[in-house]
């Protein structure tokens, strides 16, 4: 089987917006390699181009015939495609916004866009993410990208402790919601799609356990802390306090 079968095979042409923002990615650092300081001015524009890119691919994507890529690990159905799209958008404006504030404060911009990119990646493919190792590794990208551009600004006292306060914070719910999935998945008898696991906790005769229930409550409780929902927003201010104004 060559690599076009394969490809077929997984309908990987689904992740193609995700390809794209891979590709900008690594074209960046290159750039940035290469070229060094000089390349500042251009280094923006040329990951705007990408996502805009990117956003061109999952227009095309727009109701899909097909939309179910890797083997059901991907699900790149309507709501997936607006949600990557308001991700990639927002990782558009978010780089307009930063050029003038990063290279103020005197740091590296490539290496700030580098990160970006980085977790509007994790962003994008937790969008569409159909089983709970992909969520589990989307979510990961994103959060670890967030957390070294919460502290990129490393002149600054309060960017340090905003970072710190929250990858503690971001481990700690990483492994309330890591254990609360691998709960789900020893319940549902060894899957991992959603759907599987649906389908296993519909049939269950004598109604939902006190272990599904532990599942779920850790598992939506790791998330409300990743997302600062009520209850679990009190780290938020002081992050936020501290973080640079783009990435906020």
């Amino acid at each position: 089987m060559d690599f076009a079968d394969l490809a077929a095979q997984l309908n990987a042409g689904i992740i193609l917006p995700e390809g794209i923002v891979i590709i900008t990615l690594l074209l960046v650092l290159v750039i940035d390699l290469v070229a060094g300081r000089s390349s500042a001015k251009g280094i923006p524009y040329v990951a705007i181009g990408g996502l805009l890119l990117s956003l061109v691919a999952l227009y095309k994507e727009w109701d899909v015939a097909n939309p179910i890529s890797f083997l059901g690990s991907f699900n790149g159905d309507t709501l997936s495609v607006v949600f990557r799209a308001i991700v990639a958008l927002s990782a558009t404006v978010t780089i307009l916004m930063s050029i003038r504030y990063v290279q103020q404060a005197g740091t590296s911009l490539a290496e700030f866009i580098g990160l970006l990119l980085t977790a509007t990646l994790g962003g994008m493919f937790l969008s569409g993410a159909n089983e709970l190792v992909t969520i589990f590794i989307s979510l990961e990208t994103l959060s670890i990208a967030s957390y070294m551009m919460t502290g990129y600004m490393k002149r600054d006292p309060r960017s340090n402790e905003a970072a710190l306060k929250y990858l503690l914070i971001g481990a700690a719910s990483s492994a309330v919601f890591l254990y609360g999935i691998s709960l789900l998945y020893g319940l549902s008898g060894g899957e991992t799609q959603l759907e599987a696991i649906a389908t296993r906790m519909a049939v269950l005769e004598s109604g939902p356990s006190l272990g599904i229930l532990i599942a779920l409550v850790f598992s939506i409780t790791g998330i409300a802390f990743k997302i600062s929902a009520v209850p679990f927003h009190q780290w938020t201010p002081d992050v936020y306090e501290g973080s640079p104004t783009p990435v906020v």
